[in-house]
């Protein structure tokens, strides 16, 4: 049993004496933090719907209508918003159709400013495009539809797919 006793005193003094002579160490030395944020845009349009109107009406005049064109760009980014002439047969950027079936076609365009005088196009052949800065938020664009007067129309509905195209 003095052995026992013995051999525990023996064993705390080494232990107290082991902790009395360590001391802890330090180092230090950078970390570099880096991150990458890309630039990226997000496009959404509303319908550019026209409203109803007669042959007569038509006939007559202009018929005109606003849509909406939606960026959500990367903030700082700059970007160009541009159309194409749509799917309509025979569309260009200054005269896109819309088709109701068969040879039905009422022509119409895009525009940039309310008062008609850009056509939104590419870019090409006279029309213009829109450009801007992203601000990491939604940013809202009209788009002035005007069908052109002096066309006579067949009742039906008339449709068309127009592409909306971001560059950032």
């Amino acid at each position: 049993m003095k052995i026992s006793v013995l051999r525990m005193s023996l064993l705390a003094t080494g232990v107290l004496l082991a902790g009395q002579g360590a001391q802890a160490a330090t180092a230090s030395g950078p970390m570099t933090v880096t991150a990458t944020v890309l630039a990226s845009c997000v496009v959404g349009a509303s319908a550019l719907a026209f409203p109803s109107a007669t042959s007569a009406a038509i006939s007559a005049g202009n018929v005109d209508a606003v849509g909406n064109v939606t960026v959500n760009c990367t903030s700082g980014s700059g970007y160009t918003v541009s159309l194409d002439a749509g799917s309509g047969t025979g569309g260009t950027l200054a005269s896109r159709k819309m088709g109701a079936g068969g040879n039905q076609w009422l022509a119409y365009s895009i525009y940039t400013t309310a008062n008609h005088t850009t056509i939104w196009g590419d870019g090409t052949s006279g029309s213009g495009t829109i450009g801007g800065t992203g601000n990491g938020l939604n940013q809202s664009i009209f788009a002035y539809g005007r069908i052109f007067g002096g066309q006579i129309a067949t009742a039906a509905n008339y449709a068309d797919i127009v592409n909306v195209t971001v560059r950032y």
